[in-house]
């Protein structure tokens, strides 16, 4: 039985022109990019078309792109780079929603002595700039927002919070592992300091990642030894997945335009069709602004694990949440910030769709989700009460 792969957030597909671009780099182009010789020469000079590659797709200059091992490193790295940088203020701003790889480090950072806010959001998981504007004090010496979340898709107003961010002269980063390749980014027209990028999210290998970084921006390295990446990031460099992200970020560029319209179809068509199938379904997230391939939907009275086994039996993958929390009995933090029911909240699933799903895909999931919601619903005391309630959304 085939694959219907749906959990392109927690990971996707190495293309197949992504592979072919690594082989080579895997076999007889095996020199060291940071030898002198001419053997270990070519290998630096893919190195620097990659970065030409990953710095197109956001409109960056080459130079501002720092290849990293993901976009937990560099989201790390962009953090702790803004508070060595500005030692005498100890204050952190970011959100609730954030990744593990921002919200897990502030709440360390708090350990150690920072002051960290932790914004809230709305039902629908939007920020309220009012209240950003208000947690920004003298003290604080970096802001941290994601771009586009990765559990509910919604899409922040990223200029307009680097707008106020900037305003108070304070370091503004933002995590947009989510975002490039699946929207229009571009850093000219966003006054952001630092950028987190990831290859994995866009159909390049596991294990390779790019952390922006404004010309004239001051930045402390995180990782210290060689002189590998300008000085800024030590250690030889992983070229065969270099070269894979740079060619997976020109296919991004490419595909851009006529994918994203047509993944926000098929992500449109099976929120349809599952509203209308599943009584007591609900979307969780702004309907308006949200990734075009993401899906968070909640099924009242259910468990979503219980969902994700029963998908699991017809080959069909999706997730309950971040792939980097998977295995917690907890819920989302994430939909318990966006103050989603407790009868719903346990019941979320998040189909996030790639450029290699079909119409076949999601005819499939509309197939077998009434059946599996029926089902698991006569097993709850209040399953059939939901199942009489009829669908509803926020």
């Amino acid at each position: 039985m085939r694959v219907v792969y749906l959990d392109n957030n927690a990971t996707t597909r190495v293309a197949d022109e992504v592979r072919e671009e690594m082989l080579p780099y895997l076999g007889e182009l095996y020199g060291n990019p940071s030898s002198m010789h001419t053997f270990g020469g070519q290998v630096h000079r893919k190195i620097e078309t990659a970065r030409e590659q990953v710095a197109a797709l956001i409109n960056a200059e080459p130079e501002e792109i720092i290849f990293t091992s993901c976009g937990t490193e560099s989201d790390n790295t962009a953090i702790m780079s803004c508070l060595a940088s500005s030692p005498q203020k100890r204050h952190i701003v970011t959100t609730r929603v954030e990744h593990p790889a921002v919200l897990n480090f502030c709440r360390t950072m708090s350990r150690k002595g920072y002051r960290v806010t932790f914004l809230p959001v709305d039902r629908l998981g939007r920020l309220d700039l009012d209240e950003l504007q208000s947690a920004i004090t003298d003290d604080t010496a970096v802001v941290s927002i994601m771009y586009a979340n990765n559990e509910s898709g919604v899409i922040f107003p990223i200029s307009e919070i680097a707008g106020i961010v900037k305003a108070k002269g304070v370091f503004f980063h933002t995590d947009a592992v989510q975002a490039a390749g699946k929207i229009p980014v571009d850093v000219k027209k966003i006054p952001v300091d630092m950028m987190s990028l990831s290859g994995h999210k866009i159909h390049a290998a596991k294990g390779v990642g790019a952390l922006y970084v404004r010309r004239g921006t001051r930045f402390s390295p995180y990782i210290i030894g060689g002189h590998q990446e300008r000085g800024r990031r030590a250690g030889t460099e992983n070229v065969a997945s270099i070269a894979g992200f740079g060619r997976a970020c020109e296919l991004a560029r490419e595909h851009l335009p006529v994918e994203s319209a047509r993944i926000r179809g098929m992500r449109d068509r099976l929120e349809r069709g599952l509203h209308e199938t599943c009584p007591g379904a609900r979307t969780n997230g702004d309907p308006e602004n949200r990734l075009p391939n993401t899906l968070n939907i909640s099924f009242e009275y259910v468990e979503g694990e219980a969902i994700l086994l029963r998908l699991n039996e017809f080959n069909i993958c999706a997730s309950s949440g971040s792939a980097c929390t998977s295995g917690s009995l907890e819920p989302s933090h994430v939909l318990r910030a966006m103050g989603v029911p407790f009868t719903a909240i346990h019941g979320s699933v998040r189909f996030s769709l790639s450029r290699y799903t079909t119409d076949e895909d999601i005819d499939l999931v509309l197939e077998k989700m009434p059946g599996i919601i029926r089902e698991l619903r006569e097993l709850s005391p209040y399953g059939r009460e939901a199942g009489q309630a009829g669908a509803h959304s926020p």
